[in-house]
């Protein structure tokens, strides 16, 4: 959600930013903006830009390959086809199959050597979020990628707060936070437990190595959950704090239900360390807080904030698989949600009712939290209309946008990150069911 706060609120409609990201051809690690308009094919199974006997090497710039070149090319396209086919490539259909390809290699592009995962890339969303990279981790370790997932893990590790927090976003470069004054994000304590439980979730059992990267990995996710436990006030609710909206600091949906997830999370790999007293701290925690979401934002149909006049958030999805059991009360509020979030007639859904920016464009990554759900609650056919549709949405190099207009145009930056990850999870859940930390429904 990096353009909340890096465009205008109101009327006004980006433009289209950039239509892809490629990869240098001879320079493996350089990742290359490509800006609307540039007309090329990617070699498949690459991030290589490639037209006319001419590669794609600085942004909007195509050299001839000579022999030299064409070496490396060739290089750089075997290294990535091996990684792409090293795990597993979603969708049960050519056009999901497609979008899961360069959205696998779009998220191996925007994750760096440090293990930051930049949102986008150009400024304003060349920044690593917590919550963004936590949902790319889950991506890449769910689909077999398991080493970059564990990379990501290592730079929440090296970059978490003394008070067992994350500022709202950090440097690329691994420079460490951006001070722009902005606050900290509370749901990141949520967000990168789930990410560390995800990724333990997704390996072979019983493997010692694992084993000995999570007990690696347990000291951060101790203190998150510590965190989180500090954070609930005598309600059960957590302190304000701003959101993945980004606007506004308040008690909101998205960030308790991330808190539930995290707490769940910490407590179920807990378990798998033996330490019972902290596990218990952190169900009763977990406990408190599932049921202070009831009384204050279920009572009013799980709305953003803990009134019904607050309208309806997106993140109504995070309290439903596979981040939490499914109620039967939460499946019409997820639906109802839906219905009022979706724009018509061009599709794709806003951020939440009261989103104050503007209410004729979709965000692709809210719009993929539907598909997840849907496919996680085992409603295939819900989820496969909301993939289809971003699908159908991508840019002319097939990568996912930010947003969406009413008309259908592509706006904002591609690839974004956080989207890329939400609709491989969504394919993935469409083929199987993506484990749940546990913990009471919602």
């Amino acid at each position: 959600m990096a353009a909340v706060t890096a465009l205008p609120h109101g009327s006004a409609v980006p433009s289209l930013l950039t239509e892809g990201i490629a990869q240098d051809p001879c320079h493996s690690q350089d990742v290359l903006a490509v800006p609307p308009g540039v007309r090329g094919q990617y070699i498949p199974g690459s991030s290589v830009l490639y037209s006319r006997g001419a590669a794609y090497v600085a942004p909007g710039r195509f050299v001839p390959v000579t022999a030299a070149e064409d070496a490396c090319i060739h290089d750089t396209v075997r290294g990535s086809q091996r990684w792409l086919y090293s795990g597993t490539i979603p969708g049960d259909s050519p056009q999901l199959r497609a979008m899961a390809i360069r959205a696998l290699l779009d998220l191996r592009l925007s994750t760096q050597p440090d293990g930051a995962v930049a949102a986008g890339w150009r400024p304003y969303w060349r920044y690593s979020w917590p919550r963004d990279s936590s949902w790319a981790a889950v991506a890449l370790a769910d689909t077999g990628h398991r080493a970059d997932a564990f990379h990501i893990l290592q730079f929440f590790q090296r970059t978490q707060l003394a008070d067992g927090g994350w500022a709202a976003r950090y440097w690329t470069d691994g420079s460490g936070p951006v001070r722009d004054g902005r606050p900290a994000e509370l749901d990141a304590v949520g967000w990168v437990p789930w990410a560390v439980w995800s990724w333990g979730a997704a390996q072979p059992q019983g493997n010692r190595v694992v084993r000995r990267q999570l007990a690696g990995l347990w000291p951060m996710v101790s203190a998150a959950a510590d965190a989180a436990v500090r954070s609930l006030s005598a309600d059960g609710l957590p302190s304000a704090s701003m959101d993945y909206w980004e606007n506004s600091v308040q008690v909101t949906l998205g960030t308790a239900a991330a808190l539930l997830v995290g707490l769940h999370a910490a407590v179920a790999l807990a378990g798998e360390f033996g330490v019972a007293g902290q596990a218990v701290i952190w169900a009763e925690a977990g406990a408190r807080l599932s049921a202070g979401i009831r009384a204050a934002f279920g009572h009013h149909g799980y709305h953003r904030l803990p009134y019904v006049a607050s309208g309806a958030d997106a993140a109504v999805t995070f309290l439903g698989p596979p981040f939490e059991p499914l109620g039967s009360a939460l499946r019409w509020a997820v639906l109802s949600a839906q219905r009022a979030l979706t724009l018509k007639p061009g599709g794709g859904l806003l951020p939440g009712t009261s989103w104050p920016g503007n209410k004729t464009v979709a965000w692709t990554a809210e719009t993929a939290f539907f598909a997840l759900f849907w496919a996680s609650a085992g409603d295939r056919a819900q989820s496969a209309g909301i993939l289809s549709w971003l699908a159908a949405h991508r840019t002319g190099l097939g990568a996912l946008p930010e947003q969406v207009t009413g008309s259908g145009r592509q706006v904002s930056v591609a690839p974004l990150a956080w989207t890329d990850a939400v609709v491989l999870l969504a394919l993935l859940a469409q083929g199987h069911r993506l484990p749940v930390p546990g913990g009471p429904a919602a």
